[in-house]
């Protein structure tokens, strides 16, 4: 954790070098096997309930600027229809596919949307460690127990941020709590080049009675003179909730085209990752990675039936494998 003796989160920013330890929330927990087995239990009826069909609203807000000369941007919101699909469920780890369904000159298009990655007591995940990098980091062994990470994905599978904590209830409400992580920008922010380059952020996700909110607190943080500053503050929610009122049918058929191409690329991304020490990338601003729009572009073709699944998979992995560089 940063040794800066000042307690306010927008002034400790101020002290941050580029390469940080982790930030705790909260100490190692304590508990018995009986007792945490019961929790465990109930952190995975908590992950695998954010399946299924959503009316999505995401509602992003720079609210504080920590620059004198900077003006916060406007409030925007937007939003859709969303499937979340289980397509992983092992006792320590789970997996949850995005797919955004959105309607058209009366036609249906499916969108691959991002990916969460959830798994139980970790012993290190793959952290964002500056622009194109993703390195590997041990969690603390004594911070493990009881604790799960989530790892975010991009369209493409590429990774995008992680974090780790612990579900807990507070005020009569359950709900997961990340550490404090570095992450990429966001398409939003990256098309149009702003001062900062990256965030550093508080994830949280807790169920509602209509579904369930995905609450970010971020710390919009750029490169002066050298070194990292904070810029403005963000807060962005985004909220699930239950609709029957569009037909997901479109994305499940897309994700039954494509499901074994898409695992091969998980596959060829993990393979990357364990071989290299991380990944290393280029990026562009308009699409994620550099190699994100063809990745689609195949899963698209496979679904419309114009390439044969064996075949796109097998440029996709040759293409991943090409493209990612070690870490160091």
């Amino acid at each position: 954790m940063s040794t800066c003796p000042l307690a306010a989160v927008a002034i400790v920013a101020l002290c941050f070098a580029p390469a940080l330890t982790p930030a705790h929330a909260d100490g190692p927990l304590r508990q018995a096997a009986a007792e945490a087995q019961a929790a465990k239990a109930a952190d995975r009826a908590q992950i695998l309930a954010m399946a299924g069909h959503y009316r999505v609203r995401f509602d992003m807000q720079e609210t504080t600027p920590w620059q004198a000369d900077y003006v916060p941007l406007e409030r925007q919101i937007s939003g859709g229809n969303e499937v979340v699909r289980v397509i992983e469920d092992r006792p320590d780890h789970i997996a949850l596919q995005h797919l955004l369904v959105v309607s058209a000159g009366g036609q249906t298009h499916v969108i691959k949307h991002w990916r969460q990655d959830w798994d139980y007591q970790p012993g290190r995940v793959l952290v964002y460690a500056g622009p194109g990098k993703w390195a590997w980091e041990a969690v603390p062994e004594r911070m493990r127990a009881g604790r799960w990470s989530q790892t975010v994905y991009q369209v493409d599978d590429s990774p995008r941020y992680v974090g780790w904590g612990r579900f807990e209830t507070q005020g009569g409400i359950r709900r997961w709590r990340s550490n404090w992580t570095w992450r990429p920008l966001a398409r939003r922010d990256a098309i149009r080049h702003p001062v900062y380059d990256r965030y550093y952020a508080i994830n949280r996700h807790q169920p509602t009675p209509t579904g369930w909110i995905h609450w970010q607190d971020n710390i919009k943080m750029g490169v002066k003179q050298g070194r990292l500053v904070p810029i403005v503050q963000e807060s962005v929610l985004n909220t699930y909730e239950r609709s029957e009122d569009f037909d997901a049918k479109a994305a499940d058929a897309y994700w039954t085209k494509t499901q074994d191409y898409w695992a091969q690329v998980r596959g060829a991304w993990a393979k990357a990752a364990d071989s290299k020490g991380g990944i290393a990338i280029a990026e562009e601003a308009e699409t994620g990675t550099a190699i994100s729009a063809r990745l689609l572009s195949i899963g698209d073709d496979i679904a419309a039936g114009k390439t044969p699944g064996d075949a796109g998979a097998a440029e996709a992995t040759a293409l991943i494998e090409r493209s990612t560089a070690r870490i160091g």
